[in-house]
């Protein structure tokens, strides 16, 4: 079957008569006013009439009010098309979707070009769209209709593609079908739907995954004609009808990634390839993704015959201990970084997130793994089903299946809310509180708080359903084999453990841990010590095992113990926390940088067993308070320095577990990294303005401000960033000296101030560095003064400043500041920004500086992802650079950060849709990648080097099976992220 059908009842009332539910409005929001504005609007009159006639009814009225306050996706539709939403009220939801598959069917099917095609099925997409979400938000439609009539729109839209593309080829003779009609019936070519599209549970804004294969001896062609290039073209022209983009939108987002190697195999894959690598190399996240997998397009009879031959891949005879093994291994990294009580609400990812949407799949999909080879009842595709098996199959109660299943709906729910509003692919709840607010109303909860509620409500079963998973199953052995560590020489069979656990020097890892035992100084000479890691060390070696490079885990957790001046201390404390053992584990076998501070700094090991460690990351006001407790402890200036240290790398070792955990998002470690950042400034430049004034008073009207530029500007930090800042400064006119006993003239004041809060960020005490300062972005480089006068500031951006110091200034912003003053800086900064600027010269300058930047550092490594050509320096000149050209008509462009500079410029007009989707995704992604390896490495990445352990949390963050799939990702994002650049700023 090419998809479900959802049945047409013999009579269905109008959708307008059918609304039950609707959303709440924003606050001071007037539904007669929107309405009003709506129908005013409309050129066709008497559409116009006929629409204020339905909505006069209060449940329509309350429907569309709602669309049009909360989604300006859908609203464009219903102003471009009134009519069509005329047609939506007026017929019945089933009715109105069958005519439009019908529509959307012939109208491809009588299409004379590849262009027809695509302007046919983008218009049926767009009316879907608005069907869709009047059925689901006027709760009309229950879940399941709703991602029905969203997965039968996918297997139309390529159905259909692929038919007119088969009839092109059979027109042209190539291939040679018994059905002239229907040539793609006996042609081979396999299009299999993979994850929610083949489960039938596509969601409002989704993504298709497919697979192409196809049977060379099957396929109908000519002689001397070869399926392979054939089907291969198709199969691009096929990605280019389905997602190419134009002014009336597009069908669908397809990603190809999920068949075999995608790094070095073409877009269509032979049956006889495709077996041979499943049989031999398949993995078992494969063999879960083709749980849901099915034929939606081509050759329906040997789509289904090429999945019944990899059956014994995907379905084993036996309770397959490998696939136990992988899912216990996830599950303890998960459970090693779980949170306990706490559940967040803004920032959530409602899909990754915990007691999120991938959980419950998880949950049903491994269990399914595991027993459907001896259950076929289990080999179900969609979650809700595969939840009702699995009661009837014992494996799992009935009451965590009802609360799975109202979580789910839920979730999903929410889900559809979040992509309806811009038509995005997001599953995260807005970072703010006020956009979090939106989202509940457009839910239909009266506010933020009743909508949380629920939301915690339904995430806090998934989550302890979830880290209950398998308790049931048969025991594993912790360590294979017997471990004898003190056998000299060491026995055959412990030898063998350690390599069976990962180890790939044995006899290295028996001398290590033997060494700890001899230890003649330091903390280890202790007895009770050596008694202590003698305990732990089989767990020890067994949890380094699970890291991917359980070698190097092991030399790290040698440094650490040799380093640590009070190591009992640490043994007991992992003695009494197995989970703490997982995840220092972790950290010492993919993450070196953390290891390093981890060996250095092991006090930050505290923080972790604080209560609050699992919950939301601290706020602004948490993070202030916890940071003037800390300072408050200090005796004299220079303690405070130290507490400060301290402060903030434990800070900067929480957020980056959590990066290494999953449970924090890439910009909102960012941000922060920022945040984090922003607070050790602003209690040390509160401090040293202190001191400065005690030692010399004050200049009557002082008023001083801090300026962030660069990463912390931007809020885009990362664990290695260092802080570009500026120290802006002013007093009244008439008075140049301070007060104090030891006066000091102005200029002179304010650099022993700037120079006093650098020295107190970057020099080093008995508890480290915080974080390195560059100052080369303030006025005049390095040959200026350190301080600089707001007035001297303000005439040298405006007539001398080069426009690469006003691209660095397009991310200023004032982190601390004499209240007040920081609006004077910020409106000097405007002006500045919002001057009118020579396009041609301004574009050809910043060409000149990427040129120059390439010149200097290079562009041709791959894993440079900032200096690469295709890099995240060209995404951020494209940010700037439509900032200096646009923002004197549109100031509104002007933000610090990139991503939404990308946002706010294509919402303006000013950067195409294509260009806008290429660059925001492709900074998320290297944003991701850039975290875990600032976070991981000191130095530059090379893959030929890098541990399994690090290229897996690679492939994690670029959301991604495997590196190799990553890798060869990275080199197609890059090229398209080049020619956006080329697209806006010019060629290089």
């Amino acid at each position: 079957m090419r998809s479900m059908r959802m049945e047409i009842p013999d009579h269905e009332d109008p959708l307008h008569q059918r609304f039950v539910a609707a959303p709440v409005l924003p606050k001071g929001v007037g539904g007669a006013k929107l309405i009003g504005a709506f129908l005013g609007a409309i050129e066709d009159r008497a559409v116009a009439g006929e629409l204020g006639v339905i909505l006069k009814a209060p449940k329509p009225r309350a429907v569309v009010a709602g669309l049009l306050a909360h989604s300006p996706f859908l609203t464009a539709i219903a102003t471009h098309e009134p009519e069509f939403l005329r047609d939506c009220l007026v017929t019945g939801p089933q009715v109105q979707f069958e005519a439009l598959v019908a529509t959307a069917t012939a109208a491809c099917r009588q299409a004379a070009n590849d262009e027809a095609v695509g302007v046919a099925l983008r218009r049926f997409r767009r009316h879907v769209a608005l069907l869709v979400a009047l059925a689901d938000i006027g709760d009309v439609w229950p879940l399941e209709r709703v991602t029905a009539a969203l997965t039968r729109t996918a297997d139309t839209a390529v159905a259909e593609a692929v038919a007119h593309l088969m009839r092109e080829l059979a027109e042209a003779g190539t291939l040679r079908s018994a059905d002239a009609r229907h040539p793609e019936r006996d042609s081979g070519y396999i299009v299999l739907a993979m994850g929610k599209h083949g489960a039938h549970e596509l969601n409002y804004s989704s993504d298709i995954d497919l697979i192409v294969f196809f049977d060379p001896d099957k396929a109908p062609f000519k002689p001397g004609k070869e399926p392979q290039q054939a089907y291969v073209r198709l199969t691009q022209r096929l990605v280019k009808i389905l997602q190419e983009r134009t002014a009336e939108g597009y069908v669908f987002r397809t990603d190809l990634r999920l068949r075999p190697d995608p790094g070095a195999t073409a877009v269509a894959i032979s049956v006889p390839a495709a077996l041979h690598y499943y049989e031999t190399l398949g993995q078992t996240w494969e063999r879960s993704a083709f749980i849901k997998a099915r034929p939606c397009a081509g050759d329906l009879a040997a789509g289904q015959a090429f999945l019944r031959e990899i059956e014994p891949f995907i379905w084993r005879k036996y309770l397959d201990y490998t696939a136990v093994a992988d899912v216990h291994a996830m599950k303890r990294q998960i459970h090693a970084f779980r949170g306990h009580d706490a559940l967040a609400v803004e920032g959530h990812n409602i899909k990754l997130g915990r007691g999120g949407i991938r959980e419950i799949e998880f949950f049903v999909q491994t269990q399914q793994l595991i027993a459907g080879g001896r259950n076929q009842a289990l080999r179900v595709k969609d979650t809700l089903n595969g939840l009702a098996q699995l009661v009837a199959a014992g494996w799992v109660q009935p009451e965590t299946r009802e609360a799975l299943g109202l979580a789910y709906r839920f979730l999903r729910k929410v889900e559809h809310r979040l992509q309806m509003v811009a038509d995005e692919q997001t599953h995260s709840l807005p970072e703010a509180t006020e956009d979090v607010e939106r989202i509940a109303r457009f839910l239909g909860f009266k506010n933020r708080a009743a909508f949380a509620e629920a939301l915690i409500d339904e995430l806090r079963p998934v989550e302890a359903a979830y880290a209950h998973l398998f308790e049931t199953l048969p025991p594993m052995s912790e360590v294979k084999g017997t471990l004898d560590l003190t056998a000299d020489p060491p026995r055959a069979s412990t030898l063998s453990a350690l390599t069976d656990l990962g180890f790939h020097d044995a006899m290295a890892a028996i001398a290590m841990v033997r060494g700890w035992q001899e230890v003649q100084s330091g903390g280890l000479r202790a007895r009770e010590a050596r008694e202590r890691v003698a305990e732990l060390a089989p767990a020890l070696l067994d949890a380094l095992s699970r890291t991917g490079d359980a070698d190097l885990g092991l030399r790290a957790f040698d440094q650490l113990l040799t380093r640590h001046s009070q190591p009992i201390e640490l043994l007991a404390l992992l003695r009494a926390h197995p989970d703490l053992l997982e995840l220092i584990s972790q950290i010492l076998g993919s993450a070196p940088r953390l290891a390093d501070l981890l060996g250095r700094r092991a006090h930050v090991l505290d923080a972790l067993l604080e209560p609050a460690f699992f919950g939301e990351l601290p706020s602004d006001a948490e993070l202030a308070r916890s940071l003037d407790h800390m300072i408050g402890l200090a005796r004299h200036a220079e303690e405070v320095l130290d507490r400060v240290r301290i402060f903030g790398q434990e800070q900067l070792f929480l957020i980056g577990v959590r990066v290494l955990a999953g449970t924090v998002s890439a910009e909102a470690a960012g941000q922060a990294f920022a945040r984090l950042a922003e607070r050790l400034i602003v209690a040390l430049h509160k401090a040293v303005e202190a001191q400065i004034v005690e030692a010399h008073g004050r200049i009557p009207g002082m008023r001083t401000a801090v300026v962030a530029l660069g990463k912390l500007g931007g809020r885009e930090m990362t664990a290695g960033s260092d802080l570009d800042l500026i120290l802006l400064y002013a007093h009244d006119p008439d008075e140049n000296a301070s007060d104090g006993k030891r006066p000091l003239v102005g200029s002179h004041y304010f650099a022993r101030l700037t120079q006093r809060l650098i020295s107190a960020l970057s020099v080093p005490t008995s508890e480290g560095v915080l974080y390195d300062v560059d100052l080369r972005l303030r006025p005049s480089g390095r040959s200026g003064p350190v301080a600089t006068h707001l007035d001297g500031f303000r005439s040298y951006q405006l007539e001398e400043a080069w426009t690469w110091e006003h691209m660095a200034l397009t991310r200023a912003r004032v982190i601390s500041a004499t209240p007040g003053f920081d609006a004077e800086v910020e409106a000097a900064i405007h002006a500045v920004l919002t001057a009118e600027r020579v396009t041609k010269a301004t574009l050809g300058d910043i060409v000149d500086m990427r040129r120059a930047i390439a010149e200097d550092k290079g562009d041709s490594d791959r894993w440079d992802l900032k200096y690469v050509r295709g890099g995240l320096i060209d995404i951020e000149f494209v940010a700037q650079a439509l900032q200096l050209v646009h923002a004197h008509k549109h100031p509104d462009i002007l933000d610090t950060n990139t991503l939404r500079v990308l946002e706010r410029a294509a919402a303006a007009g000013l950067l195409t849709a294509e260009d806008a989707d290429v660059l925001r995704s492709a900074c998320r992604l290297y944003q991701r990648l850039t975290q875990i390896l600032r976070l991981c490495l000191v130095d530059r990445f090379e893959p030929a080097s890098g541990t399994p352990g690090l290229k897996r949390l690679l492939a994690r963050a670029g959301e991604l099976p495997d590196f190799v799939t990553l890798n060869a990702h990275l080199g197609e994002v890059q090229k398209a992220v080049r020619k956006s650049f080329v697209s806006v700023v010019g060629p290089i």
